[in-house]
C-alpha cells in the first residue's frame, strides 16, 4: 500500500533537532512531495552557517523516511534560508562638473551628422523649430536624435511631452528617452521642474560633454542640438569639442533680432562652422478670421540676410497659435498634418535633399 503525506510526516516529526523539538515543529520541512512509493522533501535551515551543521540531520530524516512501509526511494536537499535581498539602489548619475580633457574634436558613436540650431537672441522660437523640424525630420524617415543643450532653460522636456528621468545601467552611460519618433536628452530630464539651474561655465561644459558622450544615442542619421541663445559657453564647447556638420541660425525678420543674430553668425564663422541656412521665423501672421496677412515683425530681413551670405534661406514660417497650443501640449506641430506640419515637412525635405540631415 503506498505510503501517504500524513505518514512521511508523522515520521519527521520523530527527527529531533538538538533542542529537543522535531524538524516538523521548527517547520523546517519544506515541498513534500509522495509520489507512489517515491518521497521528496526539502530541509530548508535558517542561515548557512546552521546548513553546514545539519548534515546528519539530514541523513537521520532520509533514513527514517526510507524505513517506511511502501516507500522506494526518499529524497532529501538541505538548503539554507539566507536573508532576503536589499534592492539594488540604482546606480547614481551625476550631471556636470568640470570637462574631461579631449584629443580633439569627437562625435558620439553612431551619429551620422550634427547639426547646431542656435539665435542670437532668446524668444525668436528657436527650441520651437528644434522639436519641430527633429519630428518632421523623422516623419520624413530618418533616425533624428534631439540633444536640448539650453541647460539654463531647458523646453523640450515640455515641448516633446517627456517628464521622465532616464536611465543609467552603470552611472555612467545615459539611456536616452524616446517621444514621437525622436531619441531626446535635456538637462530638463535630470531635474526636478521649476528648479534653476545654478551653474558656472565648466559646469556647463562639462553637462554639455557628458550629453553627447555618456549619451547612448544609438544609429542616427542626425543629431539636432538646440542650442542655447547667444554666443557663450556651450557654444564655443560644442564647436571645438564635437564634430560639428554645421548650423543652422533661427531669427525674426525684425532689426534688433537681425543685430544679434548676425553675432551668431559671426560666431559660428569664427568658430570655422558652416552655416548651411537661415529659418525665419515669425516672419507674418495671418488673421484668422480674415485672412488678411500682417509682418509684424518686418518683412524680408532673414531672406536679405542669407542672400548676402550666401546661404540658403531654408523656411519663412508664420507666427500660429496651433503651434504654440501643441508645442505647450507636449505634441510638436509637426506631428500632425496641418499647414504648419507642412511647412516644417518641406523644410526637413529641403534638409535631406542637400544632404544636410
Amino acid at each position: 500500500m503506498p505510503v501517504t503525506k500524513t505518514e512521511v510526516e508523522a515520521a519527521l516529526a520523530r527527527v529531533m533537532l538538538p533542542d529537543g523539538r522535531s524538524l516538523i515543529a521548527h517547520d523546517l520541512v519544506r515541498a513534500l512531495t509522495v509520489d507512489g512509493g517515491i518521497v521528496r522533501f526539502v530541509i530548508e535551515a535558517p542561515s548557512a552557517d546552521v546548513a553546514k551543521a545539519m548534515g546528519p540531520l539530514r541523513d537521520a530524516a532520509e533514513k527514517v523516511v526510507a524505513d517506511l512501509p511502501g516507500v522506494s526511494q526518499a529524497s532529501v536537499a538541505l538548503t539554507a534560508h539566507g536573508p532576503a535581498a536589499k534592492p539594488q539602489a540604482p546606480p547614481s548619475l551625476k550631471i556636470g562638473g568640470h570637462p574631461k580633457p579631449q584629443e580633439g574634436p569627437v562625435r558620439p558613436k553612431g551619429v551620422a551628422r550634427i547639426l547646431a540650431i542656435g539665435s542670437g537672441k532668446g524668444g525668436v522660437g528657436k527650441s520651437t523649430v528644434s522639436s519641430n523640424l527633429a519630428v518632421a525630420l523623422a516623419r520624413a524617415g530618418r533616425k533624428v536624435g534631439l540633444l536640448d543643450a539650453d541647460i539654463y532653460g531647458p523646453s523640450q522636456p515640455r515641448m516633446m511631452g517627456v517628464n521622465k528621468r532616464p536611465a543609467s545601467p552603470d552611472g555612467k552611460t545615459i539611456i536616452p528617452l524616446h517621444a514621437h519618433g525622436v531619441t531626446l536628452m535635456s538637462i530638463g530630464f535630470m531635474m526636478e521642474e521649476g528648479k534653476a539651474v545654478v551653474w558656472r561655465g565648466p559646469m556647463l561644459m562639462g553637462a554639455l560633454q557628458q550629453m553627447l558622450g555618456q549619451v547612448e544615442w544609438g544609429e542616427l542619421d542626425v543629431l539636432l542640438v538646440d542650442l542655447p541663445p547667444g554666443t557663450g559657453d556651450v557654444q564655443l564647447t560644442l564647436c571645438t569639442k564635437s564634430e560639428l556638420t554645421g548650423a543652422i541660425v533661427v531669427s525674426t525678420p525684425q532689426d534688433v533680432a537681425l543685430i544679434d543674430a548676425r553675432k551668431a553668425l559671426d560666431m559660428f564663422a569664427t568658430l570655422k562652422t558652416p552655416v548651411l541656412g537661415l529659418i525665419e521665423n515669425m516672419s507674418l501672421f495671418v488673421c484668422p478670421d480674415c485672412g488678411s496677412e500682417h509682418q509684424i515683425f518686418g518683412q524680408g530681413g532673414v531672406a536679405a540676410e542669407a542672400e548676402k551670405m550666401g546661404v540658403p534661406l531654408l523656411g519663412a514660417l508664420p507666427i500660429d497659435l496651433e503651434t504654440r497650443l501643441a508645442g505647450d501640449a507636449g505634441t510638436p506641430v509637426a506631428a500632425g498634418d496641418g499647414p504648419m506640419a507642412q511647412a516644417y515637412a518641406q523644410i526637413a525635405k529641403g534638409l535631406i535633399e542637400g544632404g544636410m540631415a
